[in-house]
């Protein structure tokens, strides 16, 4: 068997075969579209690590008849990637996985865009950072950016059994008997890293003796030791992890500060911090928002101390966290406004932007950064004043109701219903 771990040799060698991230892949989408017409652009995937940026990046190499070769920003140099260009110039057209783009220096850069420009490499960055942020925009705006979603507990289940069934590059030949309960740990521990939980099954495998018959049994217990994560319960559809997840946040909604360390507590002996940090940064903004400002920015601050020193002392400051939501005063008035808001937009209600906030190069502005008949609120005391903002048919749209349960919402909401008259 090749000293190739499991997941690199898993990998899709076809459109076809890719798992998740059907929104870009399946039959009719953008990338499969580019594959059947043989017409590939240059491409940033970004997405959480183990999703599978690497893999649609072979697939599509596989898929077509170019060269493919892999290099990283961070790791490779200059010199790698004229050894790639030589080939272009000698093929016609390389497909260049790039890992890490987002660290790409200026001299390798300046030596790229040339090939980028003509065709001759097809660039495929990948990078777990938000490219608009992160990426140079010299690179950024040669390339189709499309974003990866994480992958379902079904769709890493698929990705497990299919190894297991692959005689030619999986664990086929092994005869393995997993339990349920074991591949679901498998498919959930990860939190949507289908590398890790793939490189987890095969260690299972080739450190579990077979028995009498020459088969494998891998169970729970052995899911857990390789995963090095405890499974919240046996539940057979895997629903505990969410389960958990969710009275965890509906606790701290609720104020109730013995429930949610109680939760919190199942999800530590767990060993998942990361969805622990992940479900308090959306509760500090969700349901304490406003009410509270400074509870975002001291969760995140415990939460960057817990990742740094690790269990077991991390549940300190996880605790510290957990308490101070709870008894924070609540209040959902900013998602319910950006979601009225988006609810518009996306049935269509929008409209034309009115002349007088449109850009200072609109055909007849009277003077520079501002629009026809813009009035400027710094020259107005108080630093506002009463104007159309909104396009014509929305004119009269209210998004944003205050909520009065803490002192700083309450501040705003003097100062909007002074605005709003």
């Amino acid at each position: 068997m090749s000293i190739k771990p499991l997941a690199f040799r898993m990998r899709p060698r076809s459109i076809e075969e890719i798992i998740g991230q059907e929104h870009l892949v399946a039959e009719g989408k953008i990338i499969h579209r580019m594959v059947k017409a043989k017409q590939l652009s240059s491409m940033i995937l970004y997405g959480p690590p183990g999703i599978g940026k690497t893999s649609i990046a072979s697939a599509i190499a596989g898929s077509t008849s170019y060269a493919f070769r892999t290099l990283n920003a961070v790791t490779n140099n200059k010199k790698d990637m004229e050894v790639v260009a030589a080939e272009a110039k000698m093929s016609g057209k390389v497909i260049l996985l790039l890992d890490e783009v987002h660290r790409l220096d200026k001299g390798k850069q300046d030596f790229l865009l040339p090939y980028l420009e003509n065709g001759m490499i097809t660039l495929i960055g990948a990078t777990t950072s938000n490219p608009y942020h992160a990426i140079n925009p010299a690179i950024r705006s040669r390339c189709q950016i499309f974003e990866l979603k994480p992958l379902s507990v079904e769709n890493i289940k698929e990705a497990l059994l299919r190894a297991l069934g692959d005689s030619e590059y999986g664990l086929g030949e092994k005869h393995v008997n997993i339990s349920e309960d074991a591949l679901t740990h498998f498919a959930t521990a990860s939190n949507g890293d289908v590398r890790s939980s793939l490189n987890a099954l095969e260690l299972a495998v080739l450190s579990t003796e077979s028995d009498d018959s020459g088969i494998i049994h891998i169970d729970l217990q052995s899911a857990e030791e390789c995963m090095q994560r405890k499974s919240l319960s046996h539940d057979k559809d895997g629903d505990a992890h969410y389960d958990v997840l969710s009275a965890f946040q509906k606790s701290i909604r609720g104020s109730d500060v013995n429930a949610a360390l109680h939760y919190l507590g199942r999800l530590i002996e767990a060993g998942d911090l990361q969805s622990i940090s992940r479900r308090l940064i959306v509760i500090a903004y969700e349901d304490i928002g406003l009410a509270s400002p400074q509870a975002g920015a001291r969760t995140l601050a415990a939460i960057e101390t817990a990742e740094r020193i690790g269990f077991p002392e991390a549940r300190i400051p996880l605790a510290n966290a957990v308490i101070e939501l709870c008894l924070s005063p609540k209040s959902n008035s900013a998602i319910i406004a950006i979601d009225a808001a988006l609810a518009d937009i996306r049935a269509g209600r929008s409209g034309e932007v009115p002349d007088h906030l449109k850009d200072a190069h609109y055909k007849g502005a009277k003077e520079l950064g501002r629009g026809i008949e813009y009035k400027y609120p710094h020259d107005y005391e108080g630093g506002w004043v009463k104007q159309q903002y909104l396009p014509d048919r929305l004119k009269n749209k209210t998004y944003y109701e205050p909520k009065k349960t803490g002192k700083f919402e309450q501040a705003l909401a003097t100062i909007y219903s002074k605005i709003m008259k």
